[in-house]
């Protein structure tokens, strides 16, 4: 059964927000914009409206944030993350702080956990989670 979630960000594609097969709710790509807004966290434009740096503190914790509602919204919880696939824009520079805000949000019974660095993102965001969690 496919998911659309009214107070998370409009998807840029063709998905719903999460799918629940059986015990399982898989999440589609979830980044750090809030709702409708055009506007993403923690990202600095110029005058011209180009993307000029990110705050990768920022994003964490809104894409965090969008995670859990996400969840929530279709009958899970942040608890029942087994699975999270992590794409950054930036290792060299998000990696380590990406990963200290990580550890804050999963101090015990952390699911698996893949990161991998992808050259862009389909909007100029630094950090999109691929979540599966279970269903009780």
């Amino acid at each position: 059964m496919n998911i659309k979630i009214n107070k998370a960000p409009t998807p840029v594609g063709a998905y719903p927000h999460s799918k629940k097969v059986g015990n399982f709710l898989f999440l589609s790509g979830v980044g750090p914009r809030k709702g409708d807004l055009k506007e993403i966290p923690g990202v600095n434009k110029d005058e011209d409206g180009n993307v000029i740096s990110h705050d990768i503190e920022i994003q964490c914790h809104s894409v965090f944030e969008n995670v859990k509602m996400i969840l929530e919204e279709s009958g899970s919880k942040w608890e029942n993350l087994v699975d999270i696939t992590v794409f950054l824009t930036d290792m060299e520079n998000d990696f380590k702080k990406y990963n200290e805000i990580y550890a804050e949000y999963f101090k015990k019974d952390q699911p698996c956990r893949t990161t991998v660095e992808v050259s862009s993102l389909p909007t100029p965001i630094a950090i999109e989670l691929k979540c599966i969690a279970t269903i009780d």
